[in-house]
């Protein structure tokens, strides 16, 4: 192993930690009732965000959906900006009015998370087009839950992302629930991977909770859409530690089958594998400390961050120049 993929090793151990410490604390706070709305954590499934967006350019553009936060991270927001945008503050990335389901960062690609399932898909293709019509040299990825294969606008996607060659990833997080309902009671299809070969997409099904097998099977995919191979699907099966959202008591699951699953925890694998490889125990626990001691400065910093000024509440919902806007003010 040369010392730059050792580098990248750690890189991803951080990112990990980062993902994992950002929504214990999204969680902590929602219990207490001060995270708006229903906040829904990724625990368990993060190896999917930090393999693939380690591939992508600043250039490249990100849609998720309503379980976003490690995506954002991953693909370098802010985690100042971003948790402030979470508990809805001033210095949030979206001025505190998108919340955890509406995770919006323009600088970094991050062009929407949506609580709507399968809602990302289109706007993915439409970026994806747009980079093909303009000939620039970036692709767009898409990550969304395999309930979401359930929905039309998944297959006309494919169908059209398959017939224009367009260079977008789909990458399905497959954790096995679709909110509350188990793939086997919703779908006679085993594998998400399966959808694409109809529509003339390539695809792969892969172990979603090992960062290293995402990272390079992400890798692959990334070079062939940027060669002009057209879209690929790479279905991630992992597993969702959590509950559906912050709060969900996961009646529908066993514990024992809870606790088999955080036998694949993604952190303790890639952990396992850097101890293989020659680090001591002692260096990753310093690593998960300093990240974990970031992360709560952070916190700490965006809760004392100001709310938006209720006066601005109109800011941003027109356009400066559209027609009326004075006249329509002043009916809200």
């Amino acid at each position: 192993m040369t010392d730059l993929s050792l580098k990248m090793l750690h890189r991803f151990y951080e990112q990990l930690w980062q993902i994992r410490f950002f929504e214990g604390h999204v969680q902590r706070l929602a219990a207490s009732g001060e995270v708006p709305g229903f906040p829904h954590l990724s625990t368990g499934q993060e190896a999917v965000a930090v393999g693939v967006c380690a591939n992508l350019t600043e250039g490249d553009m990100l849609f998720s959906g309503h379980r976003a936060h490690g995506h954002v991270l991953a693909k370098g927001s802010d985690p100042y900006a971003t948790f402030c945008e979470v508990i809805g503050r001033q210095d949030g990335l979206c001025q505190g009015r998108g919340g955890s389901m509406h995770l919006v960062d323009v600088s970094t690609g991050m062009l929407g998370a949506t609580g709507v399932v399968a809602g990302n898909l289109s706007l993915a293709a439409g970026a994806a087009w747009a980079a093909q019509v303009a000939n620039k040299e970036k692709i767009a990825v898409v990550f969304f839950g395999d309930g979401a294969t359930g929905s039309g606008v998944f297959h006309e996607t494919l169908n059209l992302a398959g017939l224009w060659q367009l260079p977008l990833l789909f990458v399905c997080e497959n954790n096995g629930m679709a909110e509350f309902t188990g793939r086997e009671e919703h779908s006679d299809v085993a594998k998400v991977s399966a959808f694409a070969a109809p529509y003339g997409i390539s695809a792969q099904t892969i172990d979603g909770n090992d960062v290293l097998v995402v990272n390079a099977a992400a890798r692959s995919a990334i070079q062939g859409i940027r060669a002009g191979s057209g879209p690929y699907l790479l279905e991630c099966m992992t597993y969702r530690m959590a509950g559906h959202y912050v709060g969900d008591a996961q009646h529908y699951r066993s514990k024992e089958e809870m606790a088999t699953m955080k036998e694949k925890d993604p952190i303790e694998r890639l952990r396992l594998h850097l101890l293989a490889k020659g680090d001591s125990a002692e260096e990753l626990e310093a690593i998960m400390q300093r990240v974990k001691a970031e992360m709560t400065a952070v916190v700490d910093r965006a809760r004392k961050a100001a709310h938006p000024d209720p006066a601005t509440v109109m800011d941003y919902v027109y356009s400066a120049d559209f027609p009326g806007r004075e006249e329509n003010a002043k009916w809200n």
